[in-house]
C-alpha cells in the first residue's frame, strides 16, 4: 500500500512578473498560489490555511494519469509540508477519486470518504498549540455530508501556505498529469501572525506548472477581486507531449539569483493504495 521510499521532487523554479508585479514561479509539479510573510525573508508565523474546491471530472485515458488538489502549510520555502486534499486519477482506463492527508516525510494517509466528481470540498489546517506542535486537519465533502477531522503533532517551520493542483511523482518519475478539466479554489484564506485574510492580504506568488522542457501544462488564472478564488485549467494540447519522455525526480534546493529567494524542492505528495496515489 505504501511506496517503499519517499522521493523529493527537484522542482526548477524561475521567477518573472506579470503586470501589477505579481511574482510567478514555474514548477514541474505544482500550480496555484502560495503566501508568506515575505518571500525574501519569511518568518515562522503561518498558523492556518483553508479553502474550498469542486472535485473535477477526470477524462479516462489509456495511460495512467494523475492529479491532486490540496491546501497545505510548508513545502514552498522548506522541505516540510502538512497538507490535505483530493486525488483524481485515471488508472487502467478508469477514473478514481479519493481524499487524503499527509505529513511529510511520512506517506500520505487515505481518508475513508466517498469522493465523486462534482462534490464540493472544504478543508482547513490550523495550529492548535505552538508549544506542542499540535495541528488540526479538517476536510469535508459538503455534497454527501462526510467529514474527517484529526489532531496531529507536526513540527513545521510555518513559513508558507498553499492552494495547489499537483501532478504526483510515481516512483522516481513525475507522473503524467490527468486531464482534470479545471479546478476552482474558492474561500482561500490563511492566518499569518494572528491575522486571517485572503491571498492578496499577504505576500504571495503564483505558481505555473511546466514540464522539464518548459512546456506549460496548465493555466492559472488571476485572483478574484477579493483575492480568495482562482482557477487552474488543464492544457489539453500537451497531453500527447507528456507521454513522450520520462521526468526523473531528484532532491535539490534552488536559489534564485534574481531576487535572492531560496526555494525548496517541492515534495511529491502521493502514493498508491491499490492503484490510486503513488507507484514504485
Amino acid at each position: 500500500m505504501l511506496a517503499a521510499s519517499l522521493y523529493l521532487l527537484g522542482t526548477f523554479l524561475r521567477p518573472f512578473t506579470l503586470p501589477l508585479q505579481v511574482p510567478i514561479l514555474t514548477s514541474t509539479d505544482w500550480a496555484g498560489y502560495s503566501v508568506a510573510t515575505d518571500f525574501n525573508s519569511p518568518k515562522q508565523l503561518v498558523t492556518g490555511v483553508s479553502g474550498s474546491w469542486t472535485v473535477p471530472q477526470v477524462i479516462a485515458s489509456q495511460n495512467d494519469t494523475f492529479s491532486a488538489a490540496w491546501i497545505g502549510i510548508g513545502g514552498q520555502l522548506d522541505q516540510t509540508l502538512i497538507q490535505t486534499g483530493t486525488e483524481h486519477d485515471s488508472i487502467n482506463g478508469t477514473a478514481e477519486y479519493s481524499a487524503w492527508y499527509e505529513l511529510l516525510p511520512d506517506f500520505s494517509i487515505d481518508i475513508n470518504m466517498t469522493i465523486s466528481p462534482g462534490d464540493k470540498i472544504t478543508a482547513s489546517i490550523e495550529l492548535l498549540n505552538s508549544a506542542t506542535n499540535e495541528w488540526t486537519i479538517d476536510i469535508a465533502d459538503t455534497t454527501n455530508g462526510q467529514r474527517f477531522q484529526q489532531n496531529v503533532q507536526y513540527n513545521s517551520p510555518r513559513l508558507s501556505a498553499e492552494w495547489i493542483v499537483e501532478r504526483p511523482t510515481i516512483g522516481q518519475d513525475v507522473g503524467t498529469l490527468a486531464n482534470f478539466g479545471s479546478v476552482t479554489f474558492t474561500a482561500a484564506s490563511a492566518t499569518i501572525q494572528g491575522n486571517t485574510g485572503s491571498i492578496t492580504n499577504f505576500s504571495y506568488v503564483q505558481i505555473i506548472m511546466q514540464d522539464r522542457l518548459n512546456r506549460q501544462l496548465v493555466t492559472v488564472s488571476s485572483l478574484s477581486a477579493d483575492g480568495s478564488s482562482f482557477t487552474v485549467t488543464y492544457l489539453s494540447i500537451v497531453s500527447s507531449a507528456q507521454n513522450q519522455f520520462s521526468e526523473s525526480s531528484s532532491s535539490n534546493i534552488a536559489t534564485s539569483p534574481e531576487n535572492g529567494l531560496i526555494i525548496s524542492s517541492h515534495p511529491s505528495s502521493r502514493k498508491p493504495t491499490s492503484c490510486a496515489h503513488r507507484y514504485n
